[in-house]
């Protein structure tokens, strides 16, 4: 099992996503200190860890919505570092954020629409065929394509917001706390989905709290403590080691209140992103 002293990738042909160093934060906080990290083609990866820890900032940092103070984001050996977010969703980098973060007033399918705006002019699968992808994932949607997205249920809206993703053809998919507010049958119907997209050969980089389902989907998990990667293995030793108690307790993991100062706040208290 790895640790914090010996977390630093080495160099590996078969890396996709690959971090080197990356610092960053909000204003004068640091949140991300030195954060090195390898996600293989059609991998798994999952970061685990207590509310504050650096996850979603982590992911906002790939994603181009944060910038960050200093490190490298490559994806295939080509650099992301600095590109906005329209450049890394054009990449092949797409993230599906935590609270969906849904277009209400629009229906479902002018959701999953937008989502393929970015392929636009470039080449890529005509919208319609991978709008009839996303329907064959998800039923649900197709019945209710002409429905606003702000009267589907909390299921149903996560759902839209991995479709939606999807439409962009992503290359890595990045999930932050997918399984947050929903009740179980429904987390395990969006893993289940989530694990056919993997093996048809997507790559996934996964952010959870409830460490026990999202290692029992990942190939691969790392721990996050106070913006630096303390801990990495298999997905199947670190459930052996029962982490979700040794960092959770025995309560179980994710609790959907937001922690106390760290990352997704200011010093003011002020929330600026979790």
């Amino acid at each position: 099992m790895s640790t914090a002293a010996d977390t630093r990738p080495a160099a590996d042909a078969d890396a996709l996503l690959h971090l080197r160093g990356l610092r960053a934060g909000y204003g004068a906080v640091e949140v991300l200190r030195e954060v090195n990290l390898r996600v293989k083609r059609g991998e798994i990866v999952t970061i685990i860890g207590v509310n504050g820890s650096g996850k979603s900032t982590l992911l906002k940092v790939i994603s181009g919505v944060v910038k960050p103070w200093q490190g490298i984001v490559e994806l295939g050996g080509e650099t992301l570092t600095g590109l906005g977010v329209e450049r890394v969703v054009s990449q092949g980098v797409v993230q599906v954020p935590e609270g969906r973060q849904l277009f209400g007033p629009l229906t479902v399918q002018e959701n999953l629409e937008l989502g393929g705006y970015s392929r636009r002019g470039r080449r890529g699968r005509p919208a319609g065929e991978k709008m009839r992808e996303v329907f064959e994932l998800f039923p649900r949607l197709q019945e209710r394509r002409h429905q606003h997205a702000a009267t589907l249920s909390g299921g149903e809206q996560q759902m839209l917001a991995v479709g939606r993703a999807l439409m962009a053809e992503p290359r890595v998919l990045l999930l932050d706390e997918p399984s947050m507010g929903l009740a179980p049958l429904v987390v395990k119907e969006i893993f289940r989905t989530l694990k056919e997209l993997n093996e048809r050969g997507l790559t996934l980089l996964l952010v959870e709290q409830d460490a026990r389902i999202a290692l029992s989907l990942a190939h691969r998990g790392l721990v996050m403590e106070r913006g630096r990667i303390v801990m990495e293995d298999s997905a199947a030793a670190l459930l052996a080691a029962d982490i979700q108690s040794i960092y959770f307790g025995r309560g179980g993991g994710r609790t959907d209140v937001a922690g106390d100062g760290g990352e997704g706040n200011d010093p003011s208290g002020k929330e600026i992103g979790s």
